[in-house]
Formats: C-alpha cells, structure tokens, sequence
C-alpha cells in the first residue's frame, strides 16, 4: 500500500469582521510605493526626507502612505524635536512577504519548465 500524502492544513472559517481586517491588510499591501516604504524601512528607522530620497518620490506622496501603513500598525512613528522617524511596528509583514516571493517564485519556475519544454520541441521539428 502506498504512503498517504500528508494532510493540508485546514482553518476554520473566518467571522466576517476577520475576513474585513484581512482584507484590509491586503489592501494596505496592495500599493507598489508601500512596500518600497517598508522595504526601506527593514534596514532601520527614517525620517520622510530619507524616505524621499530613497524611493524617489514626492514627500507629500510619502506621507499619505507613511499614515496609511501606521494606521495599518506596520509602521511606528517617534518624534525627536523636528524630526519625525518611522520603524517597522509589525515585522511579521516580512514572512507574509517572503510567503508571496515563494509562492510567485515556485509559480514562475514551473511556467519556466514548460516553456522550455515547448522550446525543445518546437526545435525538433
């Protein structure tokens, strides 16, 4: 008899009110410029200006997000004197990122298989 393959993970299902919140968070995530912001921001806390200089965009522009992704909880902010500087708040957004990167890239590599696949045969003939 053959091995039984392991079992999926199984949740049980999400109230509305969950699915709302992570939705929200998707969302949050679902702004290229955001996760340039929190890519900057791994490497340590910034102020706007640093931010602006990094990602090459408007300091207006960054500050909308920055309030989005601290209303988020992904970033914190801490005021010293006229300076403002933002920190990551919640790092797991990290594992959620590298959980998509994995999933794109396992993704990608199988498409990539086929396609050379393909390639092989339309080269035999």
């Amino acid at each position: 008899m053959p091995p039984m393959p392991p079992k999926k993970k199984t949740h049980d299902p999400l109230s509305i009110e969950v699915i709302d919140l992570v939705a929200t968070r998707f969302r949050t995530l679902g702004e290229p410029i955001r996760i340039r912001i929190l890519q900057s921001l791994q490497n340590g806390e910034q102020n706007v200006t640093a931010l602006v200089a990094a990602i090459g965009s408007t300091q207006p522009n960054i500050s909308k997000h920055l309030r989005i992704l601290q209303e988020a909880g992904l970033v914190g902010r801490r005021q010293d004197g006229n300076n403002v500087y933002y920190a990551i708040a919640d790092p797991t957004v990290f594992d959620l990122c590298d959980a998509v990167c994995n999933s794109i890239g396992t993704r990608l590599t199988k498409h990539a298989s086929i396609a050379m696949e393909l390639q092989r045969r339309a080269r035999r003939r």
